[in-house]
Parts: structure tokens; sequence; C-alpha cells
């Protein structure tokens, strides 16, 4: 078989099975997903070998550690798939809501439904969570979803897919619902790109290369988000034992994450007395400080001077830039200039300036004394999540369930015609 049609039929596969979860009553999709967690928890031993060829095939071609530890799988790991998966069957089923009913002058009622969009194509790297999080999310929400895992999990997403179908047919519905791609060769990807019609959705999530990659190919409507350039705007009138505190959140709790700080940006008036011991703190904890001009003559000692560059720059790592900035304006314009519309957050006790920041700032999120870290599904009340998006058509921000979902027009008429 040919790739093209291998692709074909692994998306027909899914459109079958969109079909019949698209229906499903919530207590049936819940059953599966509950299911879907018993059936991890029974076969941890069996996920565990598989993820050792995975490991072991990782270690043969020299990648990091860092890239090890995500595609392991432990049973605590294993665990906590399955808490996801019980998680999402307990949430509030989305698909069916009718909202904004209002009557019309010739009595017929008009309001919005909300369905499933259908087939989802996941296209991720490395962690092999993400399969089991993907499906439930999109099994919840009434969609099929194609998964497209990276090459250096792919023992690991077989054997996960595996426990997950035999859910899927213990309760009688297709096992297209959760369709694996288990062809690693990339041309699949470009294939799987032009099916319009058959696939609704694609969700990359990865490397800015991997997104940039899925956008520039896709004849379908892609939901991502390139990275996460996040700053904090200490302002002048703050309270500084706050704002050091919610910088060093910001950065240092899990600097390896999209919602991390990258760009710390200061207001001139208490720069001087701000940045001394929120540096040192930083320093303390392994942060290198690329700065300013001002910041390098208040902290030269612990500094390296920021390139204009390094302002765009991601870094997922304990290194972070520190500006110092006239004021709400200029740290709006550089947010502006240099932000990825991703998270961004102000300290500050003037009302006013914080309304201001949450209007011009043009993000998925923005917050007043509150860490970046805080971009987050769970801790924004959402459940689990598929990911963060920057788009803002058709969800920006964390994505769950509801976002997983859009919406129909629905009428209610007794007769009425168009005159």
């Amino acid at each position: 078989m040919d790739i093209i049609e291998y692709v074909k039929n692994k998306a027909h596969e899914a459109r079958e099975g969109a079909r019949a979860i698209a229906v499903a009553e919530t207590q049936r999709k819940n059953s599966i997903l509950t299911n879907m967690a018993g059936g991890l928890r029974a076969d941890k031993d069996y996920l565990i070998s598989e993820n050792q060829k995975d490991i072991a095939a990782a270690r043969e071609k020299g990648l990091s550690e860092a890239m090890i530890d995500r595609l392991t799988l432990n049973e605590k790991r294993i665990d906590e798939m399955a808490d996801g998966l019980i998680e999402v069957s307990q949430m509030a089923d989305p698909v069916g809501e009718i909202s904004n009913m209002r009557k019309r002058p010739n009595e017929m009622l008009v309001g919005r439904m909300r369905v499933p969009i259908g087939v989802i194509s996941m296209i991720y790297e490395s962690r092999p969570n993400v399969t089991a999080d993907a499906a439930g999310l999109c099994i919840k929400a009434g969609n099929a979803v194609i998964l497209r895992g990276g090459s250096e999990a792919i023992n690991s997403n077989k054997a996960i897919v595996s426990i997950l179908r035999k859910a899927l047919h213990a309760e009688g519905l297709p096992e297209g619902v959760v369709t694996f791609i288990d062809n690693t060769q990339r041309e699949v990807i470009m294939e799987m790109l032009k099916l319009e019609g058959l696939i609704d959705l694609v969700i990359p999530r990865g490397g800015e290369g991997l997104i940039r990659a899925v956008t520039e190919n896709s004849r379908i409507p892609v939901l991502k988000h390139y990275k996460g350039v996040c700053h904090v705007f200490v302002d002048s009138d703050c309270d500084q034992g706050m704002a050091m505190e919610i910088c060093f959140n910001s950065k240092v709790q899990r600097p390896g994450t999209c919602n991390a700080m990258e760009t710390l940006l200061v207001d001139v008036v208490i720069a001087k007395e701000f940045l001394p011991p929120m540096i040192k703190r930083f320093s303390e904890a392994g942060v290198s400080i690329l700065g300013c001009p001002l910041t390098m003559e208040i902290c030269s000692e612990q500094a390296a001077p920021v390139k204009e560059e390094d302002y765009y720059l991601e870094y997922l790592s304990l290194k972070l830039n520190v500006r110092v900035v006239i004021g709400i304006d200029e740290a709006c314009a550089h947010i502006a200039k240099y932000g990825s519309s991703h998270t961004e957050a102000i300290v500050t006790n003037n009302h006013q300036r914080a309304m201001r920041f949450l209007r011009e700032v043009d993000s998925s999120a923005v917050l007043v004394n509150a860490s970046t870290r805080l971009n987050d599904g769970g801790q924004f009340g959402l459940g689990a999540e598929i990911g963060i998006s920057t788009d803002k058509i058709h969800a920006r921000g964390p994505m769950g369930l509801q976002e997983l979902t859009t919406e129909k027009f629905i009428v209610f008429g007794n007769g009425q015609l168009r005159m």
C-alpha cells in the first residue's frame, strides 16, 4: 500500500468513528474513558516494556537526558495518564448545550447548539502521555482523533493506543474513534495535511519547527502556538515583595514550559531598588541574566549584555532577559514588538494601569498580580487541556473540552416562511 492510500484509509476509519462518537450519550463516553483508564493501569508492565524499547533506541541515537525523561513511562506516569482520563470523564459534557435562545418578531426561536468538530488530527512529539490525554479529551467532546506521535515514542504510543481501542471495542463503538498513524515517515504528515473534507482540524503540539511545517503545508485549519515569549512588567506602583515572588515563580518554578517568563520588564522609577535583590535571588537559583544597558549599570556583576535578537527567543531554560523601561507605554511597546501573544503579566497597585494593560496587551492570557505559569487549563478551571492556542480564531488560550467543539444555529418554528 502506498503512502497516499495508507493515509486516506486512516482518515476514512476516523471519519466513520466520528459519526458514531458524535451521537454517543455522555454516560457511554464516560464509561469508555473509565475503561480506558482501567486498561492502562492493568497493563502497566506491558506499557513499560514497550516504552523501554523506545528508551533504548533513544540512547542509541544519543538523545539528551531531558528528551529521554520526556519519553519515559513509569508506574507513576501511567497512573497520571489514567487519572487524567478519569478527570475528563467527570467533567461536564459540552456537547448538546443550547445557548443564546431568542425570539424573533415572527415568533421563531433562534439559538445555538454546541456540537463536535468531527475528526481532529493531533501531531505531536516526545511525550507518550499526550496520546492518552488527546484521545480522552477528543472522545468526551464527541470527536474522533487521528494520532501521529513522534518516531522516538512509536512503541509506547502503539501500546497505549491498543489499550484505548480495546475499550472502544468493548463499548461497541468503532475503533477508528482513536486512529493511530504507525508509519513514521514525514511524507505521511504531508499527505494527511491535504485531506480537507476528511479531517476537520489539525493541532500540532511540539517545537516551533514542527508547528511551522504543519501550518505552512496544511489545507486544513490549524490550531497552534509557535512559542511562548512571555513577559512580566513590574510597575513603579507595586508591592515589591509580591512582585519578587511573582517574577521568581514565573521563571524558576518550571522554566521549560511555554508559559514561563522569558523577559522581565521593570519600571525605571524602581529599578535601582528592585533589581539588585531580584537578580541576586535569580542568580542564586541558577538563572543566567542578560540585561539591557541600564540593568548592566545596576547589576553588572550578575548579568551579561542582552542583544536585541535575544528578546525574540523562547529559552525554555534558566535564562532570562531583563530590561528597564520608562513606564507602561514602553512596556506595552516592547511586548507588542517582541512577544508571541502567549502570556503576559503586570504587577501593580494602580487600577488604571492594570486595566490599560489588560485592554492593550494582545495575548492569549493577560494577568494582573499573578504568575505567568498560571496560564493553564487546570489552573483556569477547564480541567485537562489539549494545548494553549495563540490563534484568535476558533480558540485562544488553554484549549479544554469546549474548545474542541463548535456551534451551529438551531431554530424552533411553527410554520414560519420567508416572505
